[in-house]
């Protein structure tokens, strides 16, 4: 009774707080936690990466935050020193060696490739960078080793290199594959590409005939060269975060290429791919299709063009019929020659028994069987 007394008596002394003053209370406790919550984050902290460090001295790579990254343009910088120091030693660098680096950001890919190769020379697009990792070459010692070409690396004439290591952006994957496999001397003059690519992607370059993933770019890129898997890079390894995962590999190309005409090779891929799950019949029986490879085959030197831009968005999607910019007037003036060469095509698919086969299911070496077939029968695709 007595306990159960004084705390009646307490009751009676407590002052509640007015009611008025509830909402000034409110926003005082809140206005507390926001200036507790930002005491506690790091003074250079970023929205993007601040929950991204890794566990090697204290956190990643250093980058300049004085500007912004541009995710648009692919700029996504690979911070994590193990997978940095990783790239650099799987590359297989020789002390006379030159690099190709595209890409090299804020360049903390290019310092360790300064540290084994005689030179490195980087192609950057972006003025910003181009500042940063000539700043960064210099304070390091390295400068003199360094030349950085600003520059569109799908418009930029690369210089003679031994090797190619860069974090492509995965924007222009497969158009820069294309220029590094397709528009050098044959053989190629340099010994491998160690490329940062896009998980998915690297995981069609590694496709084969039968596979779901199994299309164009593939057989293409097969045809002059061999594809390594090296390692999966997780995305959290990036500033500022993307949203997939990313795959090194390694192309090396042939030194036994078959003896093909490239271009009229990926004329000939680009016709038999575009449609890859309906049969080689069906596709060469295609009105458009047919009048669309009379027009390029009359336009000499374009097909590596071709191949560049539309493997530019690849995605592995299939080309759409629809998407034929053949204008009708076109056909209708060509109709004879449009009958006779499809006539023709598929009387050659006939005599080699591949009217009922699916490109997404033929070796390369099928391929160019049939490839053989067409030229014999004085059919060409350039």
């Amino acid at each position: 009774m007595a306990r159960r007394s004084a705390d009646l008596c307490r009751l009676r002394h407590f002052d509640p707080l007015h009611k008025a003053s509830f909402p000034s209370f409110l926003r005082s406790q809140c206005h507390l936690h926001l200036r507790t919550k930002a005491a506690r984050r790091r003074p250079d902290d970023d929205p993007d990466d601040r929950h991204r460090r890794n566990d090697a001295g204290g956190g990643g790579e250093p980058w300049d935050r004085s500007f912004r990254l541009d995710k648009g343009r692919g700029q996504y910088l690979l911070t994590n020193p193990r997978v940095l120091d990783t790239i650099a030693r799987v590359a297989g660098l020789r002390p006379s060696d030159t690099v190709l680096e595209i890409g090299p950001g804020t360049g903390n890919l290019t310092a360790r490739l300064l540290q084994s190769a005689r030179r490195v020379v980087a192609v950057e697009i972006d003025p910003r960078m181009v500042d940063s990792v000539l700043a960064r070459a210099s304070r390091l010692g390295v400068d003199d080793r360094l030349t950085v070409i600003t520059g569109d690396a799908l418009k930029t004439e690369f210089p003679e290199f031994d090797i190619c290591v860069a974090n492509i952006p995965y924007g222009i994957s497969s158009p820069l594959i294309a220029k590094l496999l397709f528009s050098t001397s044959r053989p190629s003059s340099f010994r491998s590409a160690v490329l940062l690519l896009q998980k998915e992607f690297a995981r069609r370059l590694l496709a084969v005939p039968g596979d779901s993933e199994f299309n164009r770019l593939a057989a293409n890129v097969s045809l002059v060269a061999t594809v390594e898997l090296l390692m999966d890079v997780s995305k959290k390894d990036f500033v500022p975060c993307p949203k997939v995962d990313s795959t090194l590999v390694r192309l090396r190309p042939r030194t036994d290429v078959p003896e093909v005409d490239l271009d009229e090779w990926l004329a000939f891929s680009r016709t038999c791919f575009s449609n890859k799950n309906k049969t080689l019949g069906a596709i060469f029986k295609q009105k458009k299709r047919i009048a669309e490879l009379l027009g390029r085959s009359k336009s000499e030197g374009r097909s590596i063009k071709v191949f560049m831009e539309e493997e530019q968005n690849d995605n592995g999607a299939e080309e759409n019929d629809d998407d034929n910019r053949d204008d009708d007037d076109l056909l209708e003036q060509n109709a004879s020659e449009v009958s006779s060469f499809k006539e023709k095509a598929v009387g050659i698919l006939k005599s080699g028994g591949f009217e009922g086969k699916r490109p997404s299911k033929l070796s390369n070496e099928e391929l160019l069987h049939l490839l053989q077939l067409f030229n014999q029968n004085g059919v060409q695709f350039r």
